[in-house]
């Protein structure tokens, strides 16, 4: 069930984003071809009115068609379709029609984030916490419950403080990320005990406490799972402190994507951190199973890493258009297809380097 409400939160996302597109599109006149989920071979198509709408095979995306997008096209086109091209528009018209994907992403991640912050979910908002640099909640590092039959149940006690797990952070995601590397041999089936244990660092009574626990995969969560949980509590925020909280976070993952990309063109380690479609649904099945808060935050965060992404000013990506449509406005005459693309050549090779190295971290995880 998981894997069903993961897949289609990010199916949303783009749905939503080439949905900015198309009514922008629709709304300043332009002629709008075809708008499609994912790329083709085309799985399914239906025309209505003059746009076609379509599933394509490959999930990689989506894009809307609109008329005349390539300027060497318009001489081809009937007057009454070529005064509608996109080319023949407004500069104005332009940018905001490409603007308007990018900014759906980015009203969704605001919302998102805000949303989070405003209902006090403890899960979300320690992680918006850890994005923005600014605490918004009062976690302690104590465990708060032991369920019963389970593996923590056999370790751990109510009051115990846990001091590291795996060596990492004593936090609800530090957890999560511990536990999505053990796994049972073979199959993961429900119940299955974990091949390695989960090491914890535990302060009880004041003696500090080595702690081993084999976790057991849950087939309902996805993951596997101690069976414990800490306690604490999101400090309460009004629409202000959720609006301010929900901007930080923002700018925290913008700059944590841009300076992410940087470090993976020059270090070897940082690219192997980098990952595909298959990577990036498997975080976010591990997310969702993990609870609707960190379910959502990963929404959000993949929104506006998709917004930030089609911006970089190299076509065919949003920014592309941007810059191309506001150089052409400053020269004040039409620039080639040619010229565009060979300027943004360079660009393209890097994002298809990233792209590629991603599929290759991704397709060696899950072949073990």
């Amino acid at each position: 069930m998981t894997w069903v409400l993961t897949i289609l939160g990010i199916v949303m996302l783009v749905i939503l984003h080439e949905l900015g597109h198309f009514t922008a599109a629709k709304l300043v006149g332009m002629r709008v071809e075809r708008f499609s989920l994912f790329f083709p071979p085309t799985l399914a198509k239906v025309k209505r009115g003059e746009t076609e709408y379509a599933i394509g095979a490959l999930p990689f995306g989506g894009y809307v068609k609109i008329t005349g997008m390539n300027p060497e096209e318009l001489g081809d086109l009937h007057p009454d379709v070529s005064r509608r091209a996109y080319y023949n528009q407004p500069t104005w018209k332009r940018v905001v029609v490409i603007l308007a994907g990018p900014a759906v992403n980015i009203l969704i991640a605001f919302v998102i984030f805000a949303g989070i912050l405003l209902v006090g979910n403890l899960n979300g908002a320690v992680v918006l916490s850890n994005l923005s640099g600014k605490s918004t909640t009062q976690i302690t590092d104590k465990v708060a419950g032991v369920k019963t039959g389970t593996p923590a149940a056999q370790a751990l006690r109510k009051g115990d403080r846990i001091v590291s797990v795996e060596g990492g952070r004593a936090t609800p995601e530090g957890v999560v990320e511990a536990t999505r590397h053990h796994r049972c041999a073979g199959k993961q089936t429900d119940g299955c005990v974990a091949t390695t244990p989960v090491r914890l660092t535990v302060e009880r009574n004041g003696h500090i406490v080595a702690l081993s626990i084999y976790p057991r995969y849950n087939a309902k969560e996805g993951r596997a799972l101690m069976g414990f949980e800490f306690g604490g509590k999101a400090t309460p925020v009004g629409l202000g402190g959720a609006t301010t909280g929900a901007l930080a976070a923002m700018w925290g993952t913008l700059k944590e994507t841009v300076s992410g990309l940087g470090r993976a063109l020059t270090s070897e380690k940082a690219r192997g951190e980098v990952h595909s479609v298959i990577g990036i649904t498997e975080y976010a099945q591990e997310s969702v199973a993990a609870g609707a808060g960190f379910g959502l935050v990963f929404l959000g965060f993949f929104s506006l890493a998709l917004a930030i992404l089609n911006l970089f000013p190299f076509l065919p990506l949003d920014g592309g258009h941007i810059v191309w449509s506001l150089a052409e406005k400053v020269r004040g005459k039409r620039i080639s297809i040619g010229a565009m693309y060979r300027y943004s050549s360079v660009g393209i090779i890097l994002m298809l380097f990233l792209v590629i190295n991603g599929f290759s971290n991704d397709i060696g995880h899950l072949g073990g």
